[in-house]
């Protein structure tokens, strides 16, 4: 009811939110892998999550056959999953990226946030925080120096463990030890924040190539 509501404070006119019957009406047995961009970072540490978010998302596409499909860079990994998913269905679908949105602290906009406690709140702005100053930082350091940087600022807030964070590739997320690899570099990093805790994930650009 609360998507509703948003999305209609938006300016929507039609919400498509069909039943698990409608979307699922015999059990989804297709299975998807995109070595090597499904299989770093989340997907080595979440198996079987891509392939989940490419049966509901290819299912979504074949429904509605869409011109245009928008997700947010803040799940960087998952836009270039969902890019190879579109070669491999061969859609039509344009996949439009749409810059993260933040709040004024700088904590990436989540669904997510609302499960932290004020405490927990607090710090989290800190993760954008240590992104953004490794970004002057990697000018004149090394891509190991920057990560190792990032690593340390957020874990020297009491509430906060990186998971991970690796610079890489911005299209084959395979991690470079320097910045002229490629074309475009890109750091992600997943933190758990609190006690419960809650996991945490943004980005940083530190080579533009889109």
């Amino acid at each position: 009811e609360a998507d509703c509501q948003l999305a209609e404070a938006c300016g929507a006119d039609y919400l498509f939110a069909p039943s698990v019957e409608e979307i699922y009406p015999t059990p989804d047995m297709r299975h998807f892998e995109f070595p090597p961009v499904s299989t770093v970072m989340e997907g080595a540490r979440r198996p079987g999550h891509f392939n989940g978010v490419c049966q509901v998302v290819s299912r979504l596409f074949y429904i509605v056959k869409p011109d245009k499909a928008y997700f947010g860079e803040k799940d960087w990994q998952q836009i270039a999953v969902i890019k190879q998913l579109v070669k491999f269905i061969n859609s039509n679908v344009q996949i439009v990226e749409c810059p993260i949105v933040r709040e004024a602290d700088g904590l990436a906009m989540s669904s997510r946030n609302s499960l932290l406690t004020d405490e927990e709140r607090a710090i989290a702005p800190a993760i954008y925080q240590a992104l953004k100053d490794s970004v002057d930082f990697s000018q004149s350091h090394t891509v190991k120096e920057t990560h190792d940087k990032v690593v340390e600022q957020i874990n020297a807030v009491k509430g906060l463990e990186v998971e991970y964070f690796e610079i890489v590739d911005g299209d084959s997320l395979q991690t470079v030890d320097n910045w002229n690899a490629c074309e475009g570099v890109v750091g992600c990093v997943t933190v758990y924040c609190g006690k419960t805790p809650i996991r945490l994930i943004d980005h940083i650009r530190y080579r533009e190539n889109r």
